[in-house]
């Protein structure tokens, strides 16, 4: 039997308690928190920062991606931020709710779980993961397909594409999210900021220095002192005001390079939709969400959400309905809290998949209708389905959004997936025919109709490798040229910049690239090293950085260098630092260096018989050595010689000297004159 969940209305108790002795040891990292109901201090809201990490869905190319690839690559210095498996195991509340990040998880309940085998330690060894009906954003998508996969793929027909392109385009491109360029200005611009349900139980208890600013280190929260629920709660609301404050640096970044099409982050607020530690939006981010909602409508942009894959209407499990309820409840209160105008307001829709099959999707769609009919009408007005990659085709949701008067997002990557094989053909051309009602879907509501499209990777064969979004995509698809097109692209603008110009879309002249790892748009202060100064010569003033208006921020600057190459995201960073690790580094000094010179000449002199006495520290005068002449001297004759018999005998052949190079004895020995006894 499954432990008791704490309920948001318990009443925390104090350190020495036992059953929260095991809340009490977690050590998860600070975070930002209120100290007093009326004082707040300014806390470094940064990933890896006072317990701040940042949301993973933002950073994929869409709510169902892929694979860690298709993931806008972030530099996070996290730390201290490594969960103690036991610690966590021990806490009721954190059970269910170990990843802290996608609480509105499904799967199939008639799966059996895997034992795992005992360790010595105690610990439990990890179990089984279930077997997903649905794609689970973390799977990996790197995984060689097998032989009988991959020949099935090479045998599917080819695909039949329209080529027929929307120009000139009148219609709005958008992405999802996140913006690349803004993610690494500075200060960072994002709003996908989050954290770990240990964080906010860590900030129910006050700081070590209730005075001061909470530090990493120096000021953490005192978990010796009493708990309060509303102290946590205030913590993870400011995370998801910082969040809401970016929305209008994000929108005026847009509109300065002529987009005005964006996808609003689903982690904006932290756990808003959570069982045991959700919270209304009301009134704490009313005037927060209404001014960024105010310069949506001053710039006449459009603005929706995707809730996650988790969130389902068609799960035979009760309490995935409920999750899914909350979570959509959630997601129309922030884009109701927008206040938009009319238009606009019908306009920021509400993106759902309809999830698993269930082995059944008649049984399935019939639940979809069940829990659609007890939404409430401020969900229903939102809601719009799309057909999805893995099990829902547009035949399958087309009818059933007719029926129930639902708006259809067409997604062309997810249809080049899964169709009809009876009716239609994979590719652009066929699914054309069925426009006329698809958009009378969204007429019927008085809605702009949107459309989704994203590429496979260009080394995808199987079905399950062409799930993969590309970073960019290289077309566009056969909608009409006034549609809102969401481009769904790990690269975010970037991709939507390239599409820009390469058919010259309105706007591609607003942007240029930017300057390999320079920043010039931000008061970041740079060193620079000093000048050498001569002696006597007075040392130059140091100039005054300019100060760059804080709305001027990461704005690009007056040339508008926001653009990067593809694969180049490596520029949006500083250059990195090359550190020379110790045992490559000379372990000589200066002063090692002398004595070891020192001691050679001591050596040296020791040899020869002329050594000096030597203290440490000083060096030997080297011994001084005769000048050498200039003028070569002068070359001596060669005695000649005169060989007799007397010479033979008396004088040894040693004691003629020579000059120049050794002779053998026997040339010495020869005779220049002849005997009287020779010629006789």
């Amino acid at each position: 039997m499954g432990r008791p969940k704490r309920k948001a209305s318990t009443v925390a108790q104090p350190a020495s308690a036992t059953s929260d002795a095991s809340i009490l040891d977690i050590r998860a990292p600070p975070a930002k928190r209120r100290s007093k109901a009326t004082q707040q201090y300014p806390v470094k809201l940064e990933p890896g920062i006072n317990g701040v990490i940042e949301g993973q869905a933002a950073l994929r190319a869409s709510p169902d991606a892929h694979g860690p690839d298709e993931k806008f690559q972030t530099r996070q210095s996290v730390t201290r931020v490594t969960r103690i498996k036991e610690e966590v195991e021990s806490i009721p509340s954190l059970i269910d709710d170990a990843s802290s990040l996608s609480e509105l998880s499904e799967t199939d309940p008639s799966l059996p779980l895997g034992k795992g085998k005992a360790t010595k330690s105690g610990v439990p060894a990890k179990k089984a993961k279930k077997e997903p009906l649905i794609a689970d954003p973390e799977a990996e998508g790197d995984e060689e397909a097998d032989e009988e996969e991959i020949k099935e793929a090479l045998l599917r027909p080819p695909p039949v594409n329209s080529d027929y392109l929307p120009l000139p385009w009148k219609g709005r491109l958008g992405y999802a999210c996140l913006n690349t360029y803004l993610r690494y200005s500075n200060p960072p611009v994002f709003s996908s900021r989050t954290c770990r349900i240990a964080s906010i139980l860590d900030h129910r208890h006050p700081l070590e220095n209730p005075d001061e600013p909470e530090h990493a280190t120096k000021n953490r929260p005192d978990k010796t002192q009493p708990a309060d629920i509303a102290r946590g709660k205030a913590y993870v609301e400011n995370l998801g005001l910082a969040n809401a404050r970016d929305i209008v640096k994000m929108l005026r970044w847009n509109h300065k390079y002529g987009i005005k099409f964006l996808r609003l982050s689903s982690e904006m607020f932290p756990f808003a939709s959570h069982e045991e530690y959700g919270y209304k939006l009301a009134p704490f981010a009313s005037g927060v969400l209404s001014e960024a909602g105010k310069v949506a409508a001053e710039l006449g942009h459009r603005l929706t959400t995707h809730p996650g894959q988790f969130t389902q209407l068609g799960s035979p499990r009760q309490v995935v309905i409920d999750n899914a309820i909350r979570d959509l409840d959630y997601h129309e209160e922030l884009l109701s809290l927008l206040k938009l105008p009319p238009q606009q307001d019908r306009d920021a829709v509400m993106i759902l998949h309809l999830g698993g099959v269930f082995g059944d999707k008649e049984a399935t769609l019939q639940r979809f209708r069940e829990n659609y009919m007890k939404l409430s009408n401020a969900v229903k007005k939102r809601l719009v389905l799309e057909n999805d990659d893995v099990s829902w085709s547009v035949h399958d949701l087309l009818p059933v959004c007719e029926e129930l008067n639902i708006p259809m997002v067409l997604d062309f990557h997810h249809h080049n997936i899964v169709f009809d094989s009876d009716k239609i053909r994979e590719g652009t051309k066929d699914i054309i025919d069925l426009f006329p009602r698809i958009l009378a879907t969204w007429k019927r509501k008085n809605i702009t109709p949107k459309m989704h499209y994203s590429e496979p990777t260009p080394a995808a064969v199987t079905g399950r490798q062409r799930r993969k979004h590309n970073p960019r995509v290289a077309t566009l698809p056969p909608c009409p040229p006034d549609m809102d097109l969401m481009i769904e692209a790990k690269d975010k603008e970037q991709a939507v910049f390239e599409l820009m110009r390469t058919f010259k879309l309105p706007g591609y002249h607003l942007f240029n690239d930017i300057s390999p790892h320079v920043r010039k748009d931000d008061n970041k202060v740079v060193k620079v090293a000093k000048k050498k100064v001569k002696k006597g010569e007075p040392e130059p003033e140091p100039e005054e950085p300019k100060i760059i208006p804080d709305e001027e921020v990461g704005m690009g600057g007056p040339e508008g260098r926001v653009y990067w190459p593809p694969g180049m995201e490596d520029w949006l960073r500083p250059v990195k630092r090359v550190i020379v690790k110790k045992e490559d580094k000379p372990k000589t000094s200066k002063l090692k260096e002398k004595l070891d010179a020192a001691k050679a000449r001591v050596a040296a002199s020791a040899e020869t018989g002329e050594g000096l006495p030597v203290t440490p520290g000083k060096t030997i005068p080297k011994k001084a050595t005769p000048k050498k002449s200039t003028k070569k001297p002068a070359k001596k004759a060669e005695p000649e010689i005169e060989s007799t018999e007397e010479d033979e005998t008396d004088a040894p052949v040693s004691s003629i000297k020579r000059k120049g190079p050794q002779r053998s004895t026997s040339k010495r020995n020869v005779k220049y004159v002849e005997s009287e006894d020779d010629l006789a």
